[in-house]
């Protein structure tokens, strides 16, 4: 059931399960995915005993920007600033985070620089803190392909293109990064409803500028910023779930990540699996979302 609660600068859309004294567990969707993406995960966990809420993040589907003078940002640390103020507006002092993409980005930046709010971490795709500094170093060309839709959206012409074609641009998306994943039509479309949210293009827009140094931050979270600016370990339990059929991240793009964390530690490749991890392998990642719970 759809749940709506005031966090910092937001009101949060929210669905909610399981026991309401379980142990909290929070499911952080990717772009461009939403809270469908853990429909077949949310009844495992619930059954498990725990409470399992799976928000909407800024600029997708039910969740709001209370006022129209506040920055659309999408960079990184205003992420983890809402799943923060999320946490309190749902008095949560800690609890579990597993997501991936944008997701998981919100999810390691609260592990490393708020550990004492995270029972355990579930990353999709590995340490995926932004070195924003290190930007503009070229990568290895076949990375760079898959890197398309960011530097398409550097630009005014990105912009129009997202805001006219969003279902068309997304979809594509979902080909590519899951190649394995034969999804039909009406999967999709539920999905795709939350890219009609009225700021969905200007907080994408904005993520994949700023990532890039492109465009400034919001100077609420300019001293979070400045701390990943030196990648911060964590320290946290962390299960790593990379998809070895990953079209934008590559099958083994977390193998490099395992020392920047400094705790209880596995990584797990799923044959197979492509970027959209809890919509194509439910049940490995509810279960590396209960190993890491205790």
């Amino acid at each position: 059931m759809l749940k709506q609660v005031v966090a910092a600068d937001l009101n949060v859309g929210y669905e909610e399960a399981g026991h309401a004294n379980g142990p909290a567990v929070l499911l952080l969707h990717g772009f461009p995915y939403d809270v469908r993406a853990y429909d077949e995960v949310v009844p495992i966990l619930a059954s498990a005993g725990c409470r399992v809420i799976v928000p909407y993040l800024r600029g997708f589907g039910a969740t709001r920007f209370l006022s129209a003078n506040t920055l659309r940002s999408g960079q990184q640390a205003v992420l983890a600033h809402d799943l923060l103020a999320l946490m309190d507006a749902l008095h949560i002092p800690a609890a579990v985070l597993a997501g991936y993409d944008w997701g998981g980005r919100a999810a390691c930046i609260v592990a490393a620089l708020w550990p004492e709010r995270v029972v355990g971490l579930v990353s999709g795709d590995g340490y995926n803190i932004q070195n924003i500094a290190r930007s503009t170093v070229p990568q290895a060309p076949d990375t760079e392909l898959r890197l398309w839709y960011q530097y398409y959206l550097h630009g005014e012409r990105g912009r129009a293109g997202l805001e006219r074609n969003r279902g068309d641009f997304c979809k594509l998306l979902w080909r590519l990064w899951s190649p394995d994943w034969h999804f039909d039509e009406a999967t999709y479309e539920r999905t795709a409803t939350s890219f009609d949210n009225p700021d969905f293009v200007a907080v994408v827009t904005h993520s994949y500028r700023h990532r890039f140094a492109l465009v400034p931050g919001d100077p609420a979270v300019e001293e979070t910023e400045r701390r990943l600016m030196d990648p911060p370990k964590i320290s946290v339990p962390t299960v790593v779930i990379d998809g070895a059929s990953d079209g934008v991240s590559g099958a083994g793009g977390s193998e490099k990540h395992a020392p920047f964390f400094t705790g209880r530690y596995e990584r797990q490749v799923l044959p197979r699996v492509g970027h959209n991890l809890p919509q194509e392998a439910a049940a490995e990642f509810a279960a590396a979302v209960l190993a890491v719970s205790t």
